[in-house]
């Protein structure tokens, strides 16, 4: 506990978050202010919580931020989705990011369990 910058989750969570960004700023995205600030939250929330779950002082404090980290994927997961078949996104691109948030979703779930062990112990 207390180090998640060197967490590969939040190192790629964070990645994404800057990809969601740069994408956002260009194209259709420019203009669509309530998708772009929506999908940037969401982004931005997943390696946040992961950061502050991984700083709290108990195990049960940092399952939550985890959980909440893992229903803010599902909502950028959902967003991505939109942006694509509202050709927003490329196909490549979209592809891209969903199986990186597959993959951190995965990720997710594992730290969940990684952490609930160490509750159960004790």
């Amino acid at each position: 506990m207390g180090n998640f910058k060197e967490l590969n989750i939040w190192k790629r969570s964070k990645a994404v978050a800057v990809e969601v960004y740069r994408i956002t700023n260009e194209g259709k995205f420019a203009k669509d202010f309530g998708l772009k600030d929506q999908i940037r939250r969401s982004a931005v929330s997943v390696p946040s919580n992961i950061a502050e779950g991984d700083e709290l002082d108990t195990q049960k404090q940092g399952i939550r931020h985890f959980y909440i980290a893992k229903g803010s994927l599902a909502e950028l997961r959902t967003q991505l989705e939109i942006s694509y078949e509202i050709d927003y996104l490329s196909e490549e691109l979209y592809k891209k990011l969903d199986v990186e948030c597959d993959e951190i979703g995965k990720m997710i779930a594992s730290l969940i369990k990684h952490r609930s062990k160490k509750i159960d112990k004790n």
